[in-house]
């Protein structure tokens, strides 16, 4: 029986545990830097299974280490267990039903990452305590992906110093080893400060920072005809200064994402949006206060370590899935909107080409699919990718066509579809740290060809000095 065969029975041996352990983390639904449950839930379990365990890494409360083994090669895989706001939804329910109306869920899969990670871990620590095995694996478990860039925090901080290599994986509907490339991204909040006064007695006196955050999002739209296509602005007004609109708002906030597919495009980007920012300022005679609270640096892969994950990939697929199942995933296809409809239709044929209609025949991707360009999303594991060598994969837990950040995903985090693709990304992560465990030769090859796409560049490190873990 081979190695992978062996790390696969550990993993199906426990799949219960590991199963009830996404379910909890789904019901306690925890968003950025409050995953308190989440992480103390994995801790417990890990020290449980003979691991030493850290808590509380980098500023992060709930951040978790989780460590066996000693000495070199360390190898790292990467857990997230964070919720996405206002995505609260029932499981399994077609019908968007919230828990509790505004409340967080699960709409990016983060129960079922890091829990795959975590099985990954307890396989190859027993695996290594059967065969004697030097070295060392770490489960970092990885707060605030989404908003705040956990990880940029971590790495600032030195946590992944002395790791020879890192994996791990993300939900999705499709299965496929993640290629070079993601967008950089900023989060930004602009504070503007006016002057209050009664909007009809006398609006002369007062100075309205509503109308400097209107007049910079204006600014910033026309913005967009004078940048790289690839760049991405988005923004939310926080705060309106009040729902009275006989009252000049004498204060008002708008946070901005600003993405490019390189760090130092995004630099110059912020530097624009401040500019726009600070001119909305001087139009209306108002203030603002400029605070760069995140950011994630676009996703380096390693193709020494994605040749592992591919053959892995190929070697456990497919799972097969019952007609159950694929009734299951159908049922959620017939609630997805019609611009998702094409979209699927769309990547169906980027996918297969003139054989797209017999790929939309099932609803779920039981093979592996070659990605194709760059993500349009960001990540915070390209933090981590800049200072040691990483590999990335996707695999299907969710009907094909179903939209990320959305109600249709966190309904189907619970399901059997979800749990097999867990289960599956553990089996694959585990196979490929292993063969990096035991291989000297293969840990150099992945950090020459890391040294070969980094061209001489180092971490950007595009944190503000001032900025910490936060709730905001």
């Amino acid at each position: 029986m081979s190695y992978r065969e062996d790390l696969a029975k550990l993993i199906e041996a426990k799949k219960e545990a590991f199963c009830h352990i996404s379910d909890e983390i789904w019901g306690y639904a925890e968003s950025r830097f409050q995953e308190v449950k989440s992480s103390n839930l994995q801790a417990q379990y890990l020290t449980e299974q003979g691991f030493r365990v850290t808590q509380g890494l980098a500023g992060e409360d709930t951040a978790v280490l989780a460590e066996y083994g000693s000495g070199k090669p360390v190898i790292a895989l990467l857990g997230e267990y964070d919720a996405l706001s206002g995505l609260s939804q029932e499981a399994d329910n077609t019908v968007h039903t919230p828990i509790v109306p505004g409340k967080d869920g699960h709409g990016c899969g983060h129960n079922l990452l890091g829990t795959a990670s975590l099985a990954a871990a307890v396989a190859l620590k027993e695996y290594m305590e059967k065969q004697n095995l030097a070295g060392t694996i770490r489960y970092y478990g990885c707060p605030a992906e989404e908003n705040a860039g956990g990880k940029a925090f971590l790495v600032r901080d030195g946590c992944f110093n002395d790791c020879d290599i890192a994996v791990t994986w993300h939900p999705g509907s499709i299965n496929g080893v993640t290629p070079t490339g993601s967008l950089a991204n900023f989060r930004v909040f602009f504070t503007f400060h006016g002057k209050s006064a009664h909007a009809a007695g006398a609006p002369h006196l007062g100075r309205s920072a509503l109308d400097a955050v209107e007049i910079m999002d204006v600014g910033v739209n026309y913005m967009r005809e004078h940048m790289i296509d690839e760049a991405r602005i988005h923004y939310a007004i926080i705060n309106t200064g009040g729902t009275a609109p006989n009252v000049v708002q004498s204060e008002a906030q708008v946070l901005y994402a600003i993405r490019a597919p390189k760090v130092t495009q995004v630099m110059e980007l912020y530097e624009r949006v401040c500019n726009v920012a600070r001119g909305a300022a001087l139009i209306t005679e108002t203030t603002v206060d400029i605070r760069q609270v995140a950011a994630y640096s676009d996703f380096i892969a390693n193709d020494i370590i994605n040749s592992r994950l591919s053959e892995h990939m190929d070697a456990f697929l497919p799972v097969g899935y019952t007609e159950e199942e694929l009734a299951y995933a159908k049922a959620f296809q017939a609630v997805i909107t019609d611009l998702d409809r094409s979209n699927l239709k769309v990547e169906a044929k980027r996918i297969a080409g003139h054989d797209a209609a017999k790929l939309l025949e099932k609803p779920l991707f039981d093979f592996k699919i070659e990605h194709k360009g760059a993500s349009k999303g960001s990540t915070d594991v390209g933090d981590v990718s800049w200072v040691v060598p990483t590999g990335q994969f996707s695999a299907v837990t969710l009907a094909a066509g179903t939209p990320g950040h959305a109600w249709q995903t966190v309904a189907q985090g619970k399901s059997s579809v979800a749990h097999k693709g867990m289960l599956l990304a553990a089996k694959i992560m585990a196979a490929t740290a292993y063969d990096f465990l035991t291989s000297p030769k293969l840990i150099q090859q992945a950090k020459d060809a890391w040294l070969v796409e980094l061209d001489g560049e180092t971490y950007p490190n595009a944190l503000p000095r001032d900025a910490k873990p936060e709730i905001w």
